[in-house]
């Protein structure tokens, strides 16, 4: 395999049956590695960040497809997980079906847009999505949009170029820059109340976000929800 990421493991008792891998193109999936950690104490993380390539969402998706196969051989058969969670919205978009046909014994978790979750919190039916324009482009992400039309939601979609990349490189002054821009062209629609995080790494900068959407704007993010189903796949 070619060894263009950096892997760090995350200590804990080990679990019966070997560690859960998690990877993402670069920081961003430790957003939902600290999720994961909170609900699952007791076991043992490997975590691959694929920075010679981050972000994702700037790549086509033949590429991301072919990275993410190659790091999932890398978790699966040399080090023996024994199940992996894309923590990248891009690459499971991509890649997951991919893996899992390509290892059909092995549990995949994916990340996408919260966007069912947003859904029913709002209470002025209006909710930005913010997101890389690979996220937004997949099919994946298409399907999901439809599955909610006709529920008096609307969804305002904003593709974020380079804030990824800031939050990558730890540009504060570029990320604020970033945020402040496009969380105002999702405000420009009027009356919304609610922000998708629909790329891990926005996860990363709540903070931030949250200041420049204001008080009265809730942020969902997808950690906590792919924690939960990890643990019911692992039946804990």
């Amino acid at each position: 395999m070619e060894q263009a990421h950096r892997q760090r493991r995350v200590q804990g008792h080990r679990g019966r049956g070997g560690l859960i891998g998690v990877f993402d193109s670069g920081i961003g999936g430790h957003s939902v590695l600290r999720a994961l950690r909170a609900r699952l104490p007791g076991e043992q993380f490997t975590y691959v960040a694929d920075t010679e390539h981050a972000p994702y969402g700037e790549r086509d998706e033949s590429f991301v497809a072919g990275r993410s196969l190659a790091i999932t051989h890398d978790l699966v058969d040399t080090q023996g997980a024994k199940l992996v969670v894309v923590a990248c919205n891009t690459a499971t978009a991509a890649a997951i079906h991919l893996l899992r046909d390509a290892y059909p014994d092995i549990p995949f978790v994916g990340v996408e847009p919260p966007l069912k979750p947003a859904a029913g919190i709002t209470r002025t039916k209006k909710v930005g999505v913010m997101a890389t324009r690979g996220t937004l482009a997949s099919s994946k992400f298409g399907s999901l949009l439809g599955s909610l039309q006709g529920g008096g939601v609307e969804f305002i979609l904003q593709p974020c170029d380079g804030l990824a990349s800031a939050i990558e490189r730890d540009d504060a002054a570029a990320v604020r820059g970033l945020c402040e821009r496009y969380v105002g062209a999702i405000l420009a629609a009027g009356n919304v109340d609610t922000l998708v995080l629909g790329c891990t790494h926005y996860a990363l900068v709540q903070d931030v976000l949250q200041a420049v959407a204001g008080g009265g704007v809730r942020l969902v993010e997808p950690g906590e929800p792919v924690a939960r189903r990890v643990a019911s796949l692992l039946g804990v």
